[in-house]
């Protein structure tokens, strides 16, 4: 694929930007390296995760259709992510703790409630069909690194000590904000929209900007000695959140890594400071490309509970009985680096789309296998160049928009012939190469008859219901209908085929 170039918006230069693997694998092939800032695990990840988490995915998948070899490095947070979390130095309960509080006597201890929403998330990312990390660190399990890193930080000059933690001393690193903008004391005297916000109150701080690695708190739920032992506290404490990602992505992918990713939520304070943190202890670019996912909407607001359009993946899949790969193609119908607005409409019309290319490879495909005929050049050369401009789509900044109806000009080709077996085999390809790039056409979870027992039973009456509508026997064609609509089935008749899709609700 050298005829393709992958370019993406760097939040850092503010550019678009072509992005080159600084690495190659042992047999030459470029090696690129990713770490994408996972959630924290206190409850279920919503679909404004999962939409930036899908970013990831996409890149990833771009980067294998291209040829190239990726390591990947998610992580799940399960202690240290305080709720005032806008701030550099936040303050607030300590998230996990809080959700202990909430859940009562849903758990025996918060170890169980980090493995509990652990569990869940591996659940959901399955389900939206989402490539597995080639390693998913918990901060839990690198405490002992952070704890190093941090007394590492405190040698060099840029960390010290005071009788309720350790700080980051942010004069020390000059290019402290150069990913977000904010360099001075008094952007963090106030919100984006201009409010007064509080700080961390310590008065041994050196700055207001200074941000905790390390909070000395012998009551928290998690907590680990350190060498850090000033003050009645002594050594227990735990880590602050912006040093677990540093030193997790460090030790699995170096100290300079291809690309880190993230919503844009992260911009700051998380990944500002994890570039000072980092850069600090290694004197050298933590990450080269930024890349950040905007904000999701839905139904044209902003997602709340107490708005009602706050939605987990269970919540639609589950619930609302929405096709999972519904779910994931309208999340990724929008381009990354634009606000997107989640409709009910574009998950209906996403659900219209998953069900062709199901049809096509459940239904069209097995019926063309026994016939005969011969390959056509002109047909292949159609749906490789669809397959092409999905491609250069994603290639382009990610353009989801332009990959997905490059995509839809190829399925339209295959609806506007009667397939053989050889034609047939071709679409397959098709698909395959699709499904690879884009994971809209099957996974494990979702949408192949051995996982789903009403998917194989929807089809095969389906078929039926073609073959007796072809035969006029409406007696029996009526009665399918009738057992569709039993098993909370909508069907739906087009020009260009037959789809379906479970109700909502149903």
């Amino acid at each position: 694929m050298s005829d393709f170039t992958l370019r993406l918006t760097n939040t850092l230069t503010r550019q678009l930007e072509p992005v080159e693997p600084t690495q190659t694998t042992a047999d030459g092939m470029p090696l690129l390296r990713v770490y994408g800032c996972g959630p924290t695990v206190y409850s279920y990840a919503h679909i404004g995760n999962f939409r930036s988490f899908l970013t990831t995915d996409l890149l990833l998948r771009t980067a294998r259709a291209l040829g190239w070899q990726t390591r990947y490095v998610s992580n799940v947070t399960d202690v240290g992510h305080l709720t005032g979390d806008d701030l550099a130095d936040a303050d607030g309960e300590d998230k996990m703790a809080k959700a202990l509080e909430r859940e009562g006597e849903r758990f025996a201890n918060i170890y169980d409630l980090a493995r509990h929403y652990t569990d869940a998330l591996l659940y959901d990312w399955e389900v939206l069909n989402l490539l597995e990390p080639d390693v998913r660190p918990r901060a839990t399990e690198h405490v002992t690194g952070q704890i190093e890193a941090v007394q590492q930080l405190i040698d060099a000059g840029h960390a010290y000590e005071t009788d309720d933690g350790v700080y980051f001393h942010v004069p020390s690193f000059r290019d402290y904000g150069k990913l977000s903008g904010n360099r001075d004391a008094e952007s963090l005297a106030t919100g984006a929209a201009g409010e007064s916000r509080e700080v961390v109150t310590d008065d041994a701080k050196r700055d207001p900007r200074d941000f905790a690695l390390w909070k000395k708190d012998p009551g928290h739920l998690m907590q680990w000695y350190s060498p850090f032992t000033e003050g009645e506290a002594g050594g227990r404490g735990f880590p602050g959140w912006h040093i677990e990602c540093s030193v997790m992505a460090r030790h699995y992918l170096g100290e300079n890594i291809d690309v880190h990713t993230g919503g844009e939520d992260l911009i700051f304070p998380h990944h500002e400071c994890e570039i000072a943190q980092a850069e600090s202890l290694s004197d050298q670019p933590f990450a080269r490309v930024w890349l950040h996912t905007r904000f999701l909407q839905v139904e044209g607001e902003r997602m709340a509970k107490s708005s009602g359009n706050f939605f987990t993946v269970r919540d639609l899949v589950e619930d609302k009985g929405f096709d999972p790969l519904a779910v994931r193609y309208a999340l990724i119908s929008g381009q990354y680096r634009k606000p997107f607005n989640f409709t009910e409409a574009n998950l209906k019309s996403a659900a219209k789309h998953i069900a062709r290319l199901r049809h096509i490879e459940e239904t069209l495909i097995p019926q063309a296998a026994s016939r005969e005929g011969d390959l056509d050049p002109a047909f292949e050369e159609t749906l490789d160049t669809a397959y092409a401009g999905a491609l250069a789509g994603l290639c382009d900044d990610l353009n989801t928009p332009r990959a997905l109806a490059a995509m839809t000009e190829g399925v339209k080709a295959i609806y506007s012939r009667d397939l053989n077996a050889a034609t047939a085999s071709s679409v397959q390809v098709f698909l395959d190469r699709i499904n690879d790039l884009l994971g809209i056409v099957r996974s494990d979870d979702a949408g192949s008859p051995e996982a789903d027992p009403l998917a194989a039973q929807v089809e095969a009456l389906l078929v039926e219901r073609a073959e007796v509508r072809a035969a006029k026997d409406w007696t029996r064609a009526d009665a399918i209908r009738d057992e569709l609509d039993a098993l909370g089935v909508e069907v739906m008749d087009g020009s260009e085929g037959t789809t379906w899709r479970k109700k909502t609700g149903a």
